[in-house]
């Protein structure tokens, strides 16, 4: 795999945890190049469009975690197990886009499993480096700059808020590349059809598109949420070491990510009041991360979902609609 590729994949890979959208009880998708992802309780199907023009799929079953491991059905527990499995299911289905997507157009080599660890272990390493590292690093030399900002709370909230920053440019960078903004196309088409699925009519392109692209159950709201949280939550740690606070900050990110899910999961469900309102900053950002999609895109969307909830009812499952 050449290093452009291997550059574009990654990117991709980084931005799993803000496309992804959706919890067990729920439909949800994922963007991916050139298609999407759609799940349902029990099955998901991925579609994606090839140079061609042609549409492929793959599709499989999958297990609720709750349902594997029954102590993850505990709150907190719940939104690790889920959010693992997103993740996993996310660069599986990636994974299976880039060979559909790529393959042809730039007459490389099948991209293997081994490869595909090797992008995602550098992608997990630079997002460690670039929203854990760095903003802790920045925060404590301006610190040792401006004595006001020297105390361990206020050093705390400085990384915070260069963490918010960081996401910011980097979300804004990324979207100026082509790819990428497709994939924020194929992210706004995926968010129309499930709110055109949520809304009882029939699932179509025509329909799909009068709805907006902006979903309170988007990985984009719960990335924001995780960084609010960090940021109260480290504030407070009885940590002044430089090391040892970049060791806590790896261990707490699973927690943390599970007290988040719960956050989002509650909110998600009372849109217009007090509570609902911690959903609004990430519907902001996603003015980034979802653009309007074309009829070809949305009807790739349709075409997952009809893929995952074939394959759901043949399973005989059960949806419950938010």
């Amino acid at each position: 795999m050449n290093l452009t590729r291997f550059l574009r994949l990654s990117a991709h890979l980084q931005l799993l945890p803000l496309l992804e959208s959706g919890e067990e009880t729920l439909v949800g998708g994922q963007a991916v190049m050139e298609g999407v992802m759609m799940r349902a309780p029990h099955s998901y199907c991925v579609a994606v469009r090839k140079p061609d023009g042609n549409l492929v799929t793959a599709q499989q079953p999958i297990a609720r975690m709750s349902e594997k491991y029954p102590f993850l059905k505990f709150p907190i527990l719940r939104g690790i197990g889920t959010l693992g499995q997103a993740m996993t299911l996310g660069a599986k289905a990636l994974h299976f886009s880039a060979n559909a997507a790529l393959s042809e157009v730039e007459e490389a080599p099948e991209l293997t499993s081994r490869m595909m660890f090797g992008a995602v272990a550098f992608s997990v390493l630079m997002m460690i480096v670039v929203f854990k590292f760095l903003p802790l690093f920045l925060a404590t030399q301006l610190g040792h700059l401006v004595p006001q900002l020297s105390s361990r709370f206020a050093t705390n909230m400085t990384d915070g808020v260069i963490r918010m920053l960081i996401l910011l440019v980097y979300m804004f960078l990324l979207s100026q590349m082509k790819d990428i903004r497709r994939v924020f196309q194929f992210h706004g088409a995926e968010h129309k059809v499930v709110f055109n699925y949520e809304s009882r009519q029939p699932v179509t392109v025509e329909n799909a598109q009068k709805f907006t692209t902006f979903h309170p159950r988007c990985g984009t709201s719960f990335i924001l949420v995780v960084f609010a949280i960090a940021m109260i939550v480290y504030a407070f740690l009885p940590v002044d070491n430089f090391w040892l606070k970049f060791a806590v900050r790896i261990a707490l990110l699973l927690p943390i990510s599970g007290l988040s899910y719960e956050v989002i999961r509650f909110a998600a469900k009372r849109q217009g009041t007090l509570m609902g309102a911690l959903t609004a900053p990430g519907l902001w950002l996603q003015r980034i991360t979802t653009k309007p999609p074309d009829d070809s895109q949305a009807a790739v969307a349709i075409h997952a979902l009809e893929g995952a909830m074939e394959l759901e009812a043949k399973q005989g499952g059960e949806l419950v609609i938010a």
